[in-house]
C-alpha cells in the first residue's frame, strides 16, 4: 500500500537521529469507515482485533492517500530493522481565545514574524496549528516548509548573540501564551497506567486470544476440567505480567512526580520578576536562579552567573560540575558549534540539582529555557524506559515461524479430520468440533506458560546473586554475548585515585620525583598553586566537596578552602569569590592565597580545564591541567622538556594516571570575564607531571580470564590515557604479556589534508570509526567520549556481534542502553535505563549473566521441543484414532495434559546454570540443524511407534472376541482363538470411546511424553546435570509409577474411569518393550548425533559451510591478508570527519 505514493504525502520525522520514523499522509472516508464498522459486527469483533494487532491495515482501511498537508490521520514506520508500524490522528490548536484577551490578530507582529517554528505552525487567517503527539513528542506542521517539526526546544541555528538579544530580557506575555498553547505543558507526566489497561493490552495478545478460543471449545466438549487449568495458569501468568508493569509504572511515575511540582523565578520582559509553576515554562523563557540546592525542571541555557550542578541523575556518578554563562560571540554559527569546547558546559539540564549560583557583575544568575517536557535530558531518559528500543534477535522470530508451522500441521490435520467424519456420515457440529480439536492439539495453548516460568526461575537466581532485571526477555539475549565492552574507572579498577608523586620540571629538564608518601611537603611554587587552585571543587556547608581525583589532589598540597566575605576587595573579584591558601603547617610560602577569578571547566572532548586566579596583593595568573599530550601542546616549546615523552612511558607503562600541570601570568587590568579561552590556553609554561595511582579490583583479573577462556571477546573503552590503559590492560589479562600492540592513531583533518590513520609497532592502541579491521582487533579503545563510546557499541553490533556494556553509570548511559545486554554498577537514577544493573559495584556479575543467559536459552530451547513433541505425539494419536472414528477421552486427555506436561512444564526449568563457562555458545535459533533434527527424529520415532502399536493391536487374537475386556483370555490360550472374519465396529463397552487402539494409543503417548521430557532435559555444558534437579526427577519417577501401576494393575473401576480396556500381560509387556525401544533409540540419536558438537562441526568442515556473520567474514579477509597488519605506513581517508551523537546527553558533539 506504501509503495504507490502521492505527492507530498510521504516524509521522514527526525531525519538522522536514532528515532527516525517514516510519516505518510491519509485522509479518513466515511464509507470505508462504515464498512469496517459493518465488518467489526459481523466478524463478532475480530477486524478490530486483527487491526489493533495491525495498525497499518487499520489505516489502509479506513482512510485514502492524501498530501501530509491534507491529512487528518498520519501513519508512521520506523526506518530499523524492524518497521514497526502506528498511526496518529492529527489535531489541531485554536488560538482564537488568545486572539480575543490578547488582541491577537493574523497580521499581529508576533504571527507574521516567521523567523521561528511556533511563527510558521500558526495557519492564517483562522490562527490555528496542525500537530501530531509521537511518543510523548509535539510535532507541528510547518506551513513555510511543508513538513511536521519538532516543538518545544530553542531552534538549533541560534547563535549565541541572538539567544541574549532575543531572550536576554525575557518574553511577554503574549509570546508566552502563544508557546504555552502550542508547546504544551513543561510536564514529564508518566501517569500510573491503570490496572485494566494493562489488563486489556496483556489479553489481547495473540497466543492468550488463541487460549480463549480453545477454553470456549474445550467447555462445548464439557473438557472443563483442563480449560479450569489452563484458565488458572493464564491468570497467574497475566498477574504476575501486569503486576511486574504495574510496579514498573510506578517506580518511573515516583521517579519523575516531583519535576512536575517546582516553583520557579521567571523575569518577563514588562511585568520583571514573578514566581511561577514550572508547568508554564516555555522554550524562550527567563529563569532567575536564586539560593542552593534547586532542582531543574527543564533544559537551560545558561547566560549570566555560573552555578555549580549535581548531575547524577544523568551520568550516574554524584559529582559536582561547573556551569560557565554562554558568551555573546559577534559569530553568527549555531551557539552549540562556535567554540571547540564542550557546549554541554552552559547547559543545566532537567532532573539535575543546582547546589549553588554564583551571581556575576549583573547581580543575578539567569539562564534561558532551552528544552522543555519531554525534549530535555531527562524527558528523554524517561521516554527510552517507555519506548525501549526492540530486539532483534533470532529466537523470537523463530519462536513465530515454530507456531506457524505447528498451524499448519493443524490445518493439514482438519483436513483429514473432516474427510473421515464426513465419509463416516457423522453429524456437521461432530465434525466442526472434532477439525477445531485439532487446532488446539496442534497447538500447545501451555506453551507461553510454560517459557514464561523459565525465565522467572533465571530472574529469581539472578536476585539471589544481587543482580536485578527490569526486561526480563533479555535474559536470553545474554546467552549470546559473545563480546563484552567494560569501562575502565571505577569497573575494572577502583573508584578513586590516590596521588603517588610529582614531577616538577625547570629549564634544565624534569627533576627528582617528589613521592607523597615519603611525608615530606610538597615544594610550594606554581606547582604546588596549580594544583590547590586548578579544580572544580566548592565549598558547601563547611565542606569540601568535588571529583574525587580534583579532592586528593588539593588534599595532597595541604592548603585549604575558604571563601571571601563582603570586605574582600581585589580588582575584578566579586564578593563569596573561593579562595585557596596555605596553612599553618606548610611553612613560609611565596603568596598568601590565591582567589578563583574564573573556571574553563574540563571536558572529556578538550581533555583539560583552565582556571584564572588572583594571587592575594600579586599577580594574575593561568593555570591548566589535563592530559600530558594536550597540555604540553599549548605550552612553549622551549619549556618542555625533551624527554617528555620518555618520562611519561616510563609511569604510564606502570599503570599511573598522569596529569600533566602549566601556568602563565595574565595582565592585571583586562577583566577576566573578557578573556577568550583561545587566549587564555595559550604560550604556557610547563610546570610538570602529577602521578596518580588507580589499582585493579582484586574481582576483575580472574573474571577476564574466565571470560577469555570461554573465547569470549574483552574490550576495554576508556576516556583515560593510552599506556595507563595499555598496562590495566596487561595487569588485568585483557592483554597477554606475550602479545604485541600495535598503536592505531589518527590524525585529524586540517586544512587541505584528509583524515589518516597511522600504523606503529609500539605499546598503544587508539579508535578510529572507520576501519572495521581495527573494530576486529582492538582490545583497548582510548580517550573515547561518552558518545564515541556508544558509537563504538553500535558499531560492533553492525559486526553482528552480540554486545555486552559494563560501567559504573558514568559517562556510560548511552552505551549501557545501545547494548544488547547493558550491566549498570551504579545504583543512581541514570542507572534505570540499563536492563541488568549489579548491587555489587565490580564485574563478577557479568559472567553469572552470561551463565544463567546460556541456561535460560537452553531451557527455552528444551521447552519448545518439548512443547512440539508432546503436541505431535497427541496429534498422532488422535489422528490414528479418528480413522476409527474414535477420540481420546477427556480424562485421558486430562490426566496426559495436566498430570503429565503441565507438571513438567514447570519443573523441567528448574536446572541451574553451569558453574563453569565452556568456550562456545548454544545455539541462537530454533531452526538450527541439530535442533530441527532432534524434533524431526523424534517425532517420526512417535509415529512409528503409535503406527505400529495401532496396527499390531488390530492383529491380536483377542481384538476380534467380541468381549468387553481382553483380561479374562489366558495368555497361554490366545493362540488357540479362532479368528472371525468380520471386524466389530467397536468392543462393546460402556464408553463411547473405549477400545483395544484407544487404550494402546493412551498407555504409548502418555509414557512417551515422560521419556521425551528425560531425553529433552539438557544438562552439561551449559545447565547443571538433570539429576540436580530433584524436584523434576522426583516428577518424572512418580508419573513413570503411576503410569505402569496403571498399565499393570487389572482395576476394573480405575480402567472405566478412564475409558480404557484391560488387555493381556503380553499386550502390555510389547507396550512396555516398543516404548523402551523409542527410548533407546531417542536417547542414542540425541546423545551421538544431535549432542555431539565435534560431529557438526565436521558436518560444517565436509559441506564447506562458514558463518555469514560480518565479523567471522571479516576475520577470515584478515587471516588470508599478507599485509595486515598494515605497520609502518598512513591510510588517508576520505572523509573530513565524524559526527557522533547521543540524544540523552550530549548534542551535536563532534569528536574525530
Amino acid at each position: 500500500m506504501g509503495d504507490h505514493l502521492e505527492k507530498g504525502q510521504h516524509a521522514l520525522l527526525n531525519e538522522g537521529d536514532e528515532n527516525e520514523m517514516e510519516i505518510f499522509g491519509y485522509q479518513t472516508q466515511r464509507c470505508r469507515k462504515a464498512l469496517c464498522l459493518i465488518g467489526s459486527i459481523f466478524s463478532l469483533g475480530i477486524l478490530p482485533l486483527v487491526f489493533y494487532w495491525r495498525p497499518a491495515w487499520h489505516v489502509w482501511a479506513n482512510c485514502v492517500p492524501c498530501s501530509l498537508q491534507e491529512a487528518d490521520v498520519v501513519l508512521l514506520k520506523t526506518t530499523d530493522e524492524f518497521k514497526i508500524y502506528s498511526w496518529k490522528k492529527v489535531m489541531w490548536i485554536s488560538l482564537s481565545a488568545l486572539s480575543r484577551t490578547s488582541g491577537l490578530t493574523p497580521d499581529h507582529p508576533l504571527i507574521t514574524d516567521e523567523e521561528y517554528i511556533i511563527n510558521r505552525a500558526i495557519r492564517k487567517p483562522d490562527l490555528k496549528v496542525r500537530y501530531i503527539k509521537v511518543q510523548k513528542i509535539r510535532y507541528v506542521w510547518n506551513n513555510l516548509e511543508g513538513q511536521f517539526q519538532k516543538i518545544g526546544s530553542l531552534e538549533d541555528w541560534l547563535s549565541s548573540a541572538k539567544i541574549h538579544q532575543k531572550f536576554g530580557l525575557g518574553l511577554t506575555s503574549e509570546e508566552q501564551e502563544i508557546r504555552r498553547l502550542i508547546c504544551g505543558p513543561n510536564a514529564i507526566d508518566v501517569e500510573v497506567t491503570p490496572i485494566w489497561k494493562l489488563l486489556i493490552k496483556e489479553v489481547l495478545n495473540p497466543f492468550y486470544i488463541f487460549q480463549l478460543f480453545s477454553v470456549c471449545l474445550w467447555f462445548s466438549e464439557d473438557y472443563k476440567e483442563y480449560a479450569l487449568a489452563i484458565i488458572l495458569m493464564s491468570v497467574i501468568s497475566i498477574a504476575l505480567t501486569v503486576y511486574d508493569l504495574r510496579q514498573q509504572s510506578v517506580k518511573l511515575h515516583h521517579l519523575v512526580e516531583s519535576h512536575n511540582s517546582i516553583t520557579v523565578s521567571v523575569c518577563e520582559r514588562k511585568a520583571g520578576a514573578q514566581d511561577l509553576e514550572s508547568r508554564l515554562l516555555v522554550p524562550g523563557d527567563l529563569l532567575i536562579l536564586t539560593g542552593s540546592r534547586v532542582q531543574m525542571p527543564c533544559d537551560a541555557i545558561l547566560i549570566d552567573g555560573s552555578c555549580v550542578v549535581d548531575e547524577g541523575m544523568l551520568t550516574g556518578e554524584s559529582i559536582p560540575v561547573t556551569k560557565t554563562p554562554l558568551s555573546q560571540m559577534a559569530s553568527s554559527a549555531p551557539w552549540k558549534m562556535q567554540t571547540e569546547a564542550d557546549p554541554r558546559r552552559h547547559v543545566l539540564f532537567c532532573g539535575t540539582e543546582v547546589i549553588q549560583a554564583r551571581a556575576a557583575a549583573s547581580g543575578t544568575v539567569r539562564a534561558v529555557v532551552l528544552q522543555t517536557g519531554f525534549n530535555t535530558a531527562k524527558g528523554d531518559l524517561v521516554r527510552s524506559i517507555l519506548y525501549p528500543k526492540p530486539m532483534n534477535f533470532k529466537l523470537y522470530r523463530d519462536a513465530i515461524r515454530f507456531l506457524l508451522c505447528l498451524v499448519g500441521t493443524a490445518t493439514i490435520g482438519m483436513i483429514y479430520t473432516l474427510c473421515v467424519y464426513v465419509l463416516s456420515g457423522e453429524p456437521p457440529e461432530e465434525v466442526v468440533r472434532k477439525a477445531l480439536d485439532v487446532i488446539t492439539i496442534a497447538v500447545p495453548p501451555a506453551l507461553p506458560a510454560a517459557l514464561t516460568t523459565g525465565i522467572i526461575y533465571a530472574q529469581r537466581r539472578l536476585k539471589r546473586k544481587g543482580i536485578f532485571c527490569i526486561s526480563p526477555q533479555r535474559i536470553n539475549v545474554c546467552g549470546q554475548l559473545n563480546l563484552v565492552c567494560f569501562d575502565k574507572t571505577g569497573t575494572l579498577t577502583r573508584g578513586g585515585l590516590d596521588p603517588w608523586g610529582v614531577v616538577p620540571c625547570d629549564q634544565n629538564g624534569f627533576q627528582a620525583v617528589h613521592s607523597f608518601a615519603s611525608g615530606k611537603a610538597l615544594p610550594q611554587g606554581p606547582l604546588c598553586a596549580a594544583m590547590a587552585s586548578c579544580h572544580s571543587l566548592i565549598l558547601l556547608d563547611g565542606t569540601i566537596q568535588g571529583d574525587p581525583m580534583d579532592l586528593k589532589m588539593f588534599e595532597a598540597t595541604k592548603w585549604e578552602m575558604t571563601i571571601s566575605g563582603d570586605d574582600f576587595h581585589i580588582k575584578g573579584m566579586l564578593a563569596h569569590t573561593m579562595v585557596v591558601k596555605p596553612t599553618d603547617t606548610v611553612g613560609q610560602v611565596p603568596v598568601e592565597g590565591l582567589a578563583i577569578l574564573r573556571q574553563f571547566p574540563f571536558s572529556s572532548a578538550l581533555q583539560r580545564m583552565t582556571v584564572i586566579v588572583q594571587e592575594l596583593r600579586g599577580d594574575r595568573l593561568a593555570f591548566m591541567k589535563g592530559a600530558p599530550e594536550r597540555v604540553a601542546s599549548f605550552c612553549q616549546p622551549d619549556t618542555v622538556p625533551s624527554s617528555f615523552i620518555s618520562e611519561l612511558q616510563i609511569y604510564t607503562t606502570q599503570g599511573f594516571r598522569v596529569i600533566a600541570l602549566a601556568y602563565k601570568k595574565l595582565e592585571n587590568d583586562c577583566p577576566t570575564t573578557a578573556l577568550m579561552r583561545e587566549k587564555v590556553e595559550s604560550d604556557l609554561i610547563f610546570l610538570g607531571l602529577l602521578i596518580l595511582e588507580n589499582r585493579l579490583k582484586e574481582e576483575t583479573k580472574p573474571v577476564l580470564e574466565e571470560l577469555i577462556s570461554a573465547r569470549i571477546r574483552t574490550v576495554m573503552i576508556t576516556g583515560d590515557n593510552l599506556q595507563t590503559a595499555i598496562t590495566v590492560a596487561r595487569k588485568s589479562g585483557m592483554v597477554s604479556e606475550g602479545q604485541k600492540v600495535i598503536l592505531v592513531e589518527a590524525n585529524e583533518a586540517t586544512g587541505s589534508s584528509s583524515a589518516s590513520i597511522s600504523w606503529k609497532l609500539v605499546e598503544e592502541k587508539k579508535y578510529i570509526p572507520l576501519e572495521n579491521q581495527i573494530l576486529m582487533n582492538g582490545t583497548i579503545f582510548a580517550r573515547m567520549s561518552p558518545g564515541q563510546k556508544s558509537s563504538l557499541v553500535e558499531e560492533f553490533q553492525k559486526l553482528d556481534y552480540f554486545v555486552g556494556m559494563c560501567g559504573d553509570g558514568a559517562n556510560d548511559c548511552g552505551a549501557l542502553k545501545m547494548a544488547h545486554v547493558g550491566i549498570s554498577l551504579s545504583e543512581q537514577e541514570a542507572s534505570v535505563a540499563s536492563p541488568f544493573t549489579s548491587k555489587t559495584a565490580n564485574i563478577e556479575c557479568v559472567p553469572h549473566l552470561i551463565k544463567e543467559g546460556r541456561a535460560a536459552l537452553v531451557t527455552s530451547f528444551c521447552m519448545f521441543k518439548y512443547m512440539a513433541l508432546y503436541s505431535m505425539i497427541q496429534y498422532v494419536g488422535v489422528l490414528l484414532l479418528y480413522w476409527e472414528t474414535n477420540s481420546l477421552s477427556n480424562y485421558q486427555f486430562l490426566f496426559q495434559d495436566l498430570a503429565i506436561t503441565t507438571l513438567i512444564g514447570v519443573t523441567m526449568n528448574l536446572n541451574g546454570a553451569n558453574p563453569k563457562l565452556v568456550p562456545f555458545r548454544p545455539a541462537g535459533r530454533l531452526i538450527s540443524p541439530p535442533l530441527l533434527l532432534s524434533v524431526i527424529i523424534n517425532i517420526l520415532l512417535s509415529l512409528a511407534m503409535h503406527v505400529v502399536g495401532f496396527v499390531l493391536v488390530r492383529k491380536q487374537p483377542w481384538y476380534l472376541m467380541e468381549l468387553h475386556s481382553a483380561c479374562t483370555v489366558r495368555n497361554e490360550s490366545i493362540s488357540a482363538i479362532t479368528t472371525s472374519p468380520n471386524v466389530p465396529e467397536k468392543n462393546r463397552s460402556h464408553s463411547p470411546f473405549s477400545s483395544f487402539e484407544n487404550t494402546t494409543i493412551w498407555f504409548l503417548g502418555t509414557i512417551n511424553c515422560i521419556i521425551v521430557a528425560l531425553v529433552f532435559s539438557k544438562g552439561k555444558p551449559f545447565r547443571q546435570p538433570t539429576y540436580t534437579n530433584y524436584i523434576f526427577v522426583l516428577v518424572l519417577i512418580l508419573q513413570m509409577g503411576v503410569c505402569l501401576f496403571i498399565l499393570f494393575a487389572d482395576i476394573p473401576e480405575l480402567h472405566r474411569r478412564l475409558d480404557l480396556l484391560c488387555t493381556p500381560v503380553l499386550w502390555r509387556v510389547y507396550i512396555l518393550i516398543m516404548i523402551s525401544s523409542n527410548f533407546v533409540v531417542s536417547f542414542a540419536v540425541e546423545e551421538t548425533i544431535i549432542e555431539n558438537r565435534a560431529l557438526w562441526l565436521a558436518v560444517k568442515r565436509c559441506f564447506g559451510y562458514q558463518s555469514k556473520s560480518q565479523y567471522r567474514i571479516w576475520q577470515r579477509n584478515l587471516a588470508n591478508d599478507s599485509n595486515w597488519p598494515p605497520l609502518n605506513q598512513t591510510s588517508c581517508s576520505d572523509m573530513q570527519g565524524v559526527s557522533y551523537s547521543n540524544p540523552v546527553f550530549e548534542s551535536n558533539e563532534e569528536q574525530l
